[in-house]
C-alpha cells in the first residue's frame, strides 16, 4: 500500500531561529529543510506548519520559557527562508504538540494522510510531543534527522533516540527520503 505523506514543520519561527529563544543549531537545518519542502511541494505532498502562537500573559508554557512566539508578532512568523506558500497549511498551537487542542488531526484525516514527516525544533520537546500524539492517533512517523535539531547535541540525540525507540519513527535524512518518493 502506498503511503500518503504530509510534512509537519514544527516551530521554524523567527523567535526560535533568530529571536527570543534563538537556537543557533536551528540555522544549520534551514538548507535541508528548504530542500525537503521544495521536493515535497513538487510531488504534491502537503506541507503543514505547526507554529507556536501564544497568548501573552495567559499561556502556561510562557511561565517556563518567557515570552516567545506571541500570536500576531514577527516572532511567531515562519522564517522567510522556508517561503511559506499559499498552498501550505498553518496550524497555530499553544502547547508543545502540534495536535494538542488544534485541528491538525482533522486536517490530516481530510487530506488522507497516514504518515507524517516531522521536522523542525526541538527534537526533545515540540517535535517529540507532536510525534507522541501522532503515534497515539495512529500515524506512522518519519523524521529526517538533518531537518530537525535541538538546543544541544545531547538534547538532539536524546530526542531522536526516543522517537525511534518509543514511537518506531523511521529516522532518515532529507536526501534519502526524497529519493524514496
Amino acid at each position: 500500500m502506498e503511503r500518503k505523506y504530509a510534512v509537519l514543520v514544527v516551530d521554524m519561527l523567527n523567535d526560535f531561529v533568530t529571536g527570543a529563544l534563538k537556537c543557533d543549531r536551528g540555522l544549520a537545518i534551514v538548507p535541508k529543510t528548504v530542500e525537503l519542502l521544495k521536493g515535497c511541494r513538487e510531488k504534491g505532498i502537503p506541507v503543514i506548519f505547526c507554529n507556536d502562537a501564544h497568548l501573552k500573559g495567559i499561556d502556561h508554557e510562557l511561565k517556563l520559557w518567557g515570552d516567545h512566539a506571541i500570536a500576531g508578532t514577527r516572532g511567531a512568523e515562519v522564517i522567510p527562508e522556508l517561503e511559506l506558500s499559499d498552498k501550505d497549511y498553518v496550524v497555530p498551537k499553544r502547547r508543545y504538540s502540534g495536535f494538542f487542542h488544534t485541528d491538525l488531526d482533522l486536517l490530516l484525516k481530510e487530506l488522507g494522510v497516514d504518515t507524517v514527516v516531522i521536522t523542525g525544533l526541538h527534537a526533545h520537546m515540540c517535535v517529540r510531543h507532536t510525534s507522541a500524539d501522532a503515534y497515539q492517533l495512529g500515524y506512522d512517523i518519519v523524521v529526517p534527522k538533518d531537518a530537525t535539531d535541538s538546543f544541544t547535541e545531547e538534547d538532539y540525540n536524546m530526542g531522536i533516540r526516543y522517537l525511534k525507540e518509543v514511537y518506531g519513527a523511521e529516522i532518515t535524512d532529507v536526501d534519502s527520503f526524497l529519493a524514496s518518493l
